[in-house]
């Protein structure tokens, strides 16, 4: 015994260029019956929150699924899967495609781990597939905008309970994070954790889905932004500050990545972004706001 509920849509043109859209959605649970083998034309993310059962992918080994789970079903791949008969399990589906999960799929965020990936909780990706549940009722004239932005949040909560990520995110990350403004080579960011370079790019490359030089790189001009905004330091010493000690070099990398150089980055964002600068992250209950003041009155306003 089984039940299942399930919509499908059809975006047209204008929606894939929003880069993911949604293709359908369904809920179902209990002794579902076995699927495939078949070949898709594109992406599926199958959640499984309770039971167990089985996945065979193209290479025909089968292989256990034990909830929390999470299938990846990939364009062009054979798939054949089913829930165990006597416990059945509880799974949410969201089929999607796009021009974006090429993008996902370079960065970890598709398939990263092959077709099974171990979840340590499933309520987030929930969440957002319940988002398109909701929109997907009838006469909803937003239903291809709303669904397509809640594949790009399902997408991101999925990497998060990836099971080999962990509550407080991917160790080496964290670690490269902290250690990213000081004058270290790839070569000695890998010593400090016992790795050769290749197995800091393995592991760099599993987590953030780029290589370690682009992640240290990302950090630095991320923290290089801020203080250009944010303080009225030279450019000389914000270069100092996040590992550059040479501005030349440091402003000729930031105008490449950027698009523009660091004082016409400042003079734009001075000119357009009022208030002051914190390290403090806000409290989303209580976020910061522009005091608004009457102007004064200096005897040029009209009456009527």
């Amino acid at each position: 015994m089984y039940h299942t509920w399930m919509r499908y849509f059809t975006p047209s043109p204008a929606h894939h260029r929003l880069g993911l859209v949604c293709l359908g959605v369904g809920l179902q649970h209990g002794a579902l019956p076995v699927v495939g083998p078949r070949v898709l034309d594109h992406h599926v993310a199958v959640v499984i929150s309770a039971g167990r059962g089985w996945f065979r992918g193209a290479d025909g080994r089968r292989r256990t699924v034990t909830a929390p789970a999470l299938l990846w079903l990939t364009p062009g791949a054979t798939h054949h899967y089913a829930p165990d008969p006597d416990t059945g399990w509880d799974e949410a589906f969201v089929d999607f495609t796009g021009p974006a999960t090429a993008a996902y799929a370079d960065l970890g965020y598709l398939d990263a781990d092959g077709p099974v990936v171990a979840l340590t909780d499933t309520a987030t990706a929930r969440t957002a597939i319940g988002r398109i549940a909701r929109a997907a009722r009838q006469g909803n004239p937003f239903l291809e905008v709303e669904t397509a932005a809640a594949v790009h949040e399902l997408l991101v909560a999925l990497r998060r309970v990836r099971a080999d990520t962990g509550a407080d995110g991917h160790p080496v990350l964290q670690a490269l994070a902290r250690d990213a403004f000081q004058p270290l080579s790839v070569t000695e960011h890998a010593a400090r954790h016992g790795m050769t370079p290749a197995e800091l790019r393995t592991a760099v490359r599993r987590g953030a889905g780029c290589s370690p030089k682009d992640y240290l790189l990302g950090i630095r001009l991320g923290r290089a932004k801020e203080l250009l905004v944010g303080t009225e330091l030279p450019v000389a010493a914000i270069a100092r500050r996040v590992g550059y000690d040479d501005p030349a070099y440091f402003s000729r990398l930031f105008a490449r990545r950027v698009g523009t150089a660091p004082v016409h980055f400042r003079e734009q964002q001075c000119r357009s972004v009022p208030g002051g600068f914190t390290d403090r992250i806000p409290d989303p209950s209580r976020p910061p706001t522009i005091p608004l003041s009457a102007p004064a009155d200096d005897g040029r306003r009209g009456g009527g």
